[in-house]
């Protein structure tokens, strides 16, 4: 992939005007992160209102995530077919229509309609991650897209970690000061409005915007016909999305019911919601140190490193009881940090010409948010939610293997 800038010339591009590009992309992964995150309230609002099961909760995530295993691929030709920049406007204008959705399935109060209005939502977040995943990864030095990636991460992060406490603000605790039917219904309306002014605003800028224009090069680069078999990193790389994704969102559904347990800390859900944000904040804070690190160490090796904290936090979880088990499984969250960027760029790196297609399979792979919280959601609902996290720690697991093992490929390479 290379970069062209409308009425610029490339050495100047080189120069760093890359950076405007930047800057503006960092507002929609603040978006998708916050209303990614919206979901873990949405989760113990839905399941009061609708008398739900862990399993059938779930659904939430199930419905979500699902949209990113339907829609990259159509999602990737679209981007392909209109470019990158038009593809941003078309995903923020698909996810504030799914958010305009939120009105009727509370006014009608049926639960498969938030679910419709889930998934409609997801598939523009879809298209966002497709359009603007690689474009981050072209916007330099192909060395330095983890670093690049991570940053922008962070900023992914800082909405992750807001949006639980707006959340438990106007929809958990709006709910528990409720008195009738109808201002329960208001509290959910309300946020998802105003997300759905905000994504149609974006969409307006980016519509406006002189963005550059990302195209492929064919010179030097491998032929787009490989098949995507002949890049064993990148398969392995596509198992690391899922697993990670459906072990961070597996644990971020699962806070403010475990936070309320009687054996852990016992809180109304509108205060344990308070709690979720340190869960996200330690992402950003760990996202945001990890770009420098990155720079300076083998990012497949800190990847490893990352994992194996997050397997002994989860452990900690599991087996002890009261702060500490709260605690252990909010810090997962500053070891979560690098894991996505760093499994991404890794994932594609080398790919050239095909790296839009390695780019639509990992985009794929985030189908693990609906699957891996699923499958918690039943465990928890046979054994409780403490011995249900075995499930993210063996994601963990198999992402500490993908980092260890990459390293000692890239070395066998050098």
């Amino acid at each position: 992939m290379a970069v062209s800038i409308p009425g610029s010339s490339q050495s100047n591009f080189e120069q760093g005007n890359y950076r405007f590009a930047l800057g503006a992309l960092t507002s929609l992964f603040f978006m998708w992160g916050f209303i990614t995150c919206l979901n873990d309230i949405l989760i113990p609002y839905l399941k009061a209102q609708f008398a739900l099961s862990y399993t059938e909760a779930m659904l939430i995530q199930f419905c979500f995530f699902a949209a990113y295993f339907v829609m990259s691929v159509p999602s990737g030709a679209l981007v392909h077919r209109i470019g990158h920049q038009k593809g941003l406007v078309a995903g923020l204008t698909i996810a504030g229509t799914g958010c305009l959705l939120f009105y009727p399935a509370a006014q009608m109060h049926w639960y498969p309609f938030f679910l419709l209005a889930l998934f409609v939502l997801a598939s523009g977040i879809t298209l966002l991650q497709v359009a603007a995943n690689p474009y981050v990864a072209a916007l330099g030095p192909a060395k330095t897209a983890p670093s690049r990636l991570t940053l922008t991460q962070g900023f992914n992060s800082l909405g992750t970690t807001i949006a639980p406490l707006i959340g438990g603000a106007l929809i958990l605790a709006a709910v528990t000061s409720a008195t009738t039917d109808a201002e329960k219904v208001a509290s959910v309306q309300f946020p998802y409005l105003m997300l759905a002014a905000a994504l149609f605003g974006l969409a307006l800028v980016f519509a406006w915007l002189n963005l550059p224009v990302i195209h492929e090069d064919n010179a030097g680069q491998v032929s787009s016909k490989t098949p995507l078999s002949a890049y064993p990193h990148l398969i392995l790389g596509a198992v690391g999305i899922f697993v990670y994704v459906g072990g961070e969102v597996a644990i971020g559904s699962f806070l403010v019911n475990f936070i309320g347990e009687p054996t852990v800390m016992g809180l109304a859900e509108h205060e344990a919601a308070n709690y979720v944000a340190y869960y996200w904040g330690g992402a950003m804070v760990g996202r945001f140190i990890g770009a420098a690190v990155m720079t300076r160490f083998s990012p497949s090796r800190v990847l490893g490193i990352h994992a194996i904290g997050s397997v002994l936090l989860v452990a900690l979880a599991m087996v002890s009881s009261g702060k500490l088990a709260m605690l252990a499984i909010l810090a997962v969250g500053l070891c979560n940090s690098i894991m996505f960027p760093t499994i991404f760029s890794l994932a594609i790196q080398g790919m050239g010409n095909d790296a839009s297609r390695g780019s639509g399979l990992l985009c794929l792979a985030i189908v693990g948010g609906a699957i891996v919280p699923l499958i918690q959601g039943i465990i928890a609902d046979v054994a409780g939610i403490q011995l249900a996290f075995i499930v993210p720690l063996l994601c963990y697991v198999y992402i500490a293997f993908y980092g260890f093992s990459y390293f000692k490929w890239y070395k066998t390479q050098a």
